[in-house]
């Protein structure tokens, strides 16, 4: 066997570009590294608050965005993703800007998810702040105009710990703020089908929100599994 070289990095076909937070990272969530079957490749883009990601729409952080891309493609990444729904607006930038595939946003997955399910139904979206979500995000993202929308904002625990970048979560409360939220977008919603987890920091809840709700439950995390088997299809 001759092996090829071209690469600085081998064996990590995604990389993750993520915003630069202290907020606690558990199991599941994108920025632990332990969520992934497979190694990832993080770049973390200075500045990139949550605040300044979710609240201001990335105002003025395309050009660092573009740069921190660039960079995980010299190191020798496939695939460029991001660990928060809300970059959405970068997706075209993105995608012209690097000669590897990208996908910003779980957002993504709802048109699909839609096309999978039974006639007269839907799939919604769960957000950590629809009070900020506007059409801009969800049209860069083809999502339906018409579609559900549900948001932990105003709950407990998790949207304030994860936008205010604060250094301790309570797990507990942030996965019954997940659970209430999805049972109230269900509850307005009867045409639900399935839910789709816009925010990356909802995805360890994913479990307990599918079990809530009997639907199924699409988050980043099988949208970069989906990415990754792309970039690198298993041998049999």
């Amino acid at each position: 066997m001759i092996a090829q070289g071209g690469k600085s990095i081998y064996g990590a076909s995604v990389g993750i570009l993520m915003l630069d937070a202290r907020f606690p990272r558990i199991p599941g969530d994108m920025g632990n590294a332990l969520t992934w079957p497979f190694p990832v490749l993080y770049r973390i883009v200075r500045n990139a608050s949550p605040d300044r990601i979710v609240r201001r729409k990335a105002e003025g952080m395309l050009d660092a965005f573009v740069e921190a891309a660039e960079d995980l493609v010299k190191d020798g990444v496939d695939g460029i993703t991001t660990n928060c729904g809300f970059l959405s607006l970068f997706q075209k930038e993105l995608s012209d800007a690097v000669p590897v595939p990208v996908v910003t946003s779980s957002l993504m997955q709802v048109d699909m998810v839609n096309r999978t399910l039974p006639a007269g139904k839907r799939a919604g979206v769960l957000t950590i702040s629809a009070s900020t979500l506007t059409q801009d995000h969800l049209q860069a993202a083809l999502v339906p105009q018409d579609t559900p929308i549900g948001t932990t904002e105003g709950g407990r625990e998790f949207t304030r710990v994860i936008l205010e970048n604060e250094m301790s979560l309570d797990v507990g409360k942030a996965r019954a703020d997940n659970v209430e939220a999805a049972l109230a977008l269900q509850s307005n919603h009867p045409e639900l089908g399935a839910i789709v987890l816009e925010c990356t920091n909802m995805c360890p809840y994913a479990v307990d929100i599918q079990q809530a709700t009997g639907l199924p439950v699409y988050s980043m995390v099988t949208l970069v599994n989906w990415f990754q088997a792309g970039l690198t299809p298993p041998a049999y």
